[in-house]
């Protein structure tokens, strides 16, 4: 298919946005239980609201592990994120635990025994997504919606900016022309802000960040620059709208541009495939664009619970590629063992990493030293050129 002329469009939201409140706390659970050992199961949803926040689920862990420390770590994202307003408020929250043992029935099909490599923790699809289209190899629009909060959000936390409030949201429209992002045609900032100040002055603020993040020559008409469109977000966070765990799967990843599997990753162990095969499958992709064999790359996983292998290992190169995508297939599987276990090893995904994912999107960061986005990591390049055609 010919490369063709399209806008296309992708949100962002904010470590303050009720539901990014959720995945930071079922995160911090995860992180919490991955301190303790290495080998526990969590699966933790949190729903947030007016000075409530419920935990609800199913983990596998050290007793020490109590429902206090659970509220702690709920209270303490809270914080670190910035709430303490009246409706929502780090330390005046009620917090309600209803966290339980894992099922017996889910343990058996995904634990190891005898013969039996760990199976998959559910049956699912999972996709990675790669592309030339910023340096990151991540599509330019959901990529300048994440860099335009974060940028504000570092602002709001080193005090430079007191009038934002911590739930914001992002959307950015690229113009594409034979296939490639050549300008932006609307920005939409909502942001939350004090009482004391009217949208001119948001407006104002919000502006250098937007033309910070994108390229020179690229921001959009001003008729087109849209900053708090309803003219005032002094109410927000859960005050303002209830948040939930693990609703906003597109922001986490591609930002609409490759398909999704329908699983969330926030509150999950990386025993669940939802989470690591996703970040597998987004390794996978990486490579394969930073190796040159492809200017986009998506990639497709699928797992039934309690088996090991993956069903399926499907790679499309969108009509870019240089190389044979069975070829590519088939080599991917020869050097990363794509089994549950074999994923969470070659990412060394067993750790407390996954609170620092909660916002601002799992792919398109840097990998960390102490293992964190260790699937951005292009460990497979040398590997992989010898396939180009």
């Amino acid at each position: 298919m010919a490369p063709r002329n399209y806008l296309f469009t992708s949100e962002s939201v904010s470590e303050g946005h009720p539901d990014k409140v959720c995945d930071r706390i079922s995160d911090s659970v995860v992180d919490l239980y991955l301190g303790a050992d290495p080998l526990a199961r969590v699966a933790v949803e949190t729903l947030a609201t007016t000075n409530r926040i419920v935990m609800a689920g199913e983990v596998r862990g050290p007793a020490s592990i109590t429902p206090d420390r659970l509220e702690q770590a709920a209270r303490h994202a809270v914080r670190d994120i910035g709430y303490e307003q009246d409706g929502f408020h780090w330390k005046k929250a009620t917090v309600e635990i209803y966290v339980h043992a894992q099922s017996a029935d889910i343990a058996q099909g995904v634990d190891a025994a005898g013969n039996k490599d760990e199976g998959a923790g559910d049956q699912g699809i999972m996709f990675g997504y790669a592309c030339r289209e910023t340096d990151v190899l991540m599509p330019a629009p959901i990529y300048f919606a994440h860099s335009i909060l974060r940028a504000m959000s570092v602002a709001r936390r080193a005090g430079k900016e007191p009038k934002l409030g911590p739930d914001a949201k992002s959307q950015v429209t690229l113009q594409y022309e034979n296939g490639k992002p050549v300008r932006v045609t609307s920005v939409v900032v909502s942001t939350q802000h004090s009482a004391d100040v009217d949208q001119d002055d948001v407006r104002e603020i919000v502006r250098p960040y937007v033309m910070k993040v994108l390229p020179n020559g690229w921001m959009c008409p001003e008729p087109e620059f849209y900053v708090n469109p309803t003219g005032r977000f002094v109410i927000g966070g859960p005050d303002g709208d209830a948040g939930l765990t693990g609703r906003k799967i597109i922001v986490d990843t591609y930002g609409g541009a490759a398909p999704h599997g329908g699983g969330a990753f926030s509150g999950k162990d990386p025993s669940k495939v939802d989470r690591s095969a996703a970040y597998a499958a987004r390794y996978l992709a990486k490579n394969v664009v930073a190796a040159d064999l492809a200017d986009r790359c998506t990639i497709q996983l699928s797992y039934a619970i309690g088996v090991s292998k993956p069903l399926s290992v499907y790679v499309d190169f969108q009509n870019t590629g240089r190389a044979d995508e069975d070829k590519v297939s088939r080599k991917l599987q020869d050097l990363v063992d794509l089994s549950p276990r074999g994923i969470r090893q070659h990412l060394a995904l067993n750790r407390p990493i996954y609170a620092r994912t909660a916002a601002y999107g799992h792919f398109g960061r840097a990998p960390e030293a102490d293992g964190g986005f260790s699937w951005e990591r292009t460990d497979l390049v040398a590997e992989l050129r010898g396939l180009a055609a």
